[in-house]
């Protein structure tokens, strides 16, 4: 479990579900991950309960027994929140809270809330109300006490601390008034990006925490914000960019999840045009996770969510300082060799052959194999503006014949 250094946090329990559609294996990665987003908003893990059912109850998510067993340690230990892996209807939440008498947390709404910790602009805070108050809606009956008595901490940040009196009524007027707001916004930012001229545009995505803002800062000589939490940056931010002599424009947007609650992408529409309009994606991966493959396939469900799927895309896969291949044993028969016991040698040939050639190895933080990448993207980036104005095939040479 994740060590939290800090005395200050919420005690938090995790629920999750082995089911038909998803095995022990594969809930014990989400809820490690579950875990980190819950470190990330300010809680620390006590322990989790795990069920075995066919699908969840309708009712209470997990069986009868099983709430008992929660209910008795969420009293014994004074348990604050409990989190759930999945996204709970509104029956269930209101269910769940009657039994347990403590704030009810599931992971879309877990999601929400640390981008309501996160939002710094303006922007980014009315987009994230939104997708809260959107969330909130169908549950406004019988949802936590919240909506009774201000409490602070995990799943409170955001309209649930500030509208005690909210009636559907005032939701939706609330909604169609932040609709509207982010309409206007929407609209000054296209203009925006109209107005960055013929610039090629660069954009750098990936699932969360796998280094975008790192390679940003490192790339384009600038400070945005990069920490070891999720979801470190919300606003999408754009910088100028020159490799040898070649100008370009590189934005780092706003990572994504496995399970990304559907208001987000809704909300972050704006956001995620950064994206849509992106000449070339620099789709940045943590091979050091061991599930970097699954991150890799749950982003590309997102692109093309956004119709972001078919742009041109540089695999750049990061963190091969961290790397470590577990140890494979031939001689043991009961082990099968996979994707975890490749060395990163290995990778590279598997990842060049399956891309075309189309991927990089690099440390964004220590900087290793940072020349190769810079010639890469001068490569594509040069091979997009040449095609658009093709008398400038003399002004940028091959990459080689730079003095860099």
């Amino acid at each position: 479990m994740l060590e939290v250094e800090k005395t200050d946090y919420e005690k938090v329990l995790l629920i999750g579900l082995v089911t038909r559609a998803q095995n022990e294996e594969k809930m014990n990665e989400y809820l490690d991950e579950l875990e980190f987003l819950a470190y990330t908003a300010g809680g620390r893990v006590l322990k989790r309960f795990t069920q075995k059912l066919d699908m969840p109850n309708p009712k209470t998510f997990i069986g009868t027994g099983k709430m008992e067993d929660v209910a008795a340690y969420v009293e014994q230990h004074e348990v604050g929140t409990v989190i759930f892996d999945d996204e709970l209807t509104p029956a269930q939440q209101k269910n769940i809270e009657k039994i347990l008498k403590c704030k009810i947390v599931d992971r879309t709404y877990l999601i929400l809330d640390i981008f309501a910790q996160r939002a710094q602009t303006s922007y980014a805070r009315t987009q994230v109300e939104l997708a809260q108050y959107e969330y909130l809606l169908p549950r406004l009956v019988g949802l936590w006490t919240h909506l009774e008595r201000q409490r602070g901490g995990i799943g409170m940040r955001g309209p649930g601390e500030t509208e005690i009196e909210t009636d559907r009524r005032i939701v939706r007027d609330r909604i169609a008034l932040l609709k509207k707001k982010i309409k206007t916004i929407d609209k000054q930012m296209a203009t925006q990006r109209g107005n960055r001229g013929a610039l090629v545009r660069v954009a750098l995505v990936g699932y969360t925490n796998v280094g975008k803002s790192t390679l940003m800062n490192t790339v384009a000589k600038s400070e945005v914000f990069a920490e070891n939490k999720l979801f470190a940056t919300l606003d999408t931010t754009v910088r100028k960019v020159v490799i040898g002599n070649l100008p370009f424009l590189l934005s780092d947007t706003v990572g994504f999840i496995r399970k990304l609650p559907t208001q987000l992408v809704d909300s972050f529409k704006s956001t995620l045009d950064e994206v849509r309009e992106a000449d070339l994606l620099l789709h940045v991966v943590d091979i050091s996770h061991p599930q970097f493959e699954d991150h890799i396939e749950s982003v590309n469900k997102t692109l093309d969510e956004i119709s972001g799927l078919d742009k041109p895309t540089l695999m750049v896969f990061n963190k091969i300082d961290a790397y470590e291949a577990e140890d494979f044993d031939e001689e043991d028969l009961m082990v099968e060799r996979t994707g975890v016991h490749y060395s990163l040698e290995e990778w590279e040939k598997t990842w060049m052959a399956r891309a075309n050639g189309d991927a990089i190895f690099i440390s964004a933080l220590n900087k290793d194999n940072l020349e190769a990448f810079r010639k890469k993207v001068y490569e594509r980036v040069r091979e997009i503006h040449v095609t658009r104005f093709p008398y400038n095939k003399f002004l940028y040479p091959e990459y080689e014949d730079q003095n860099l």
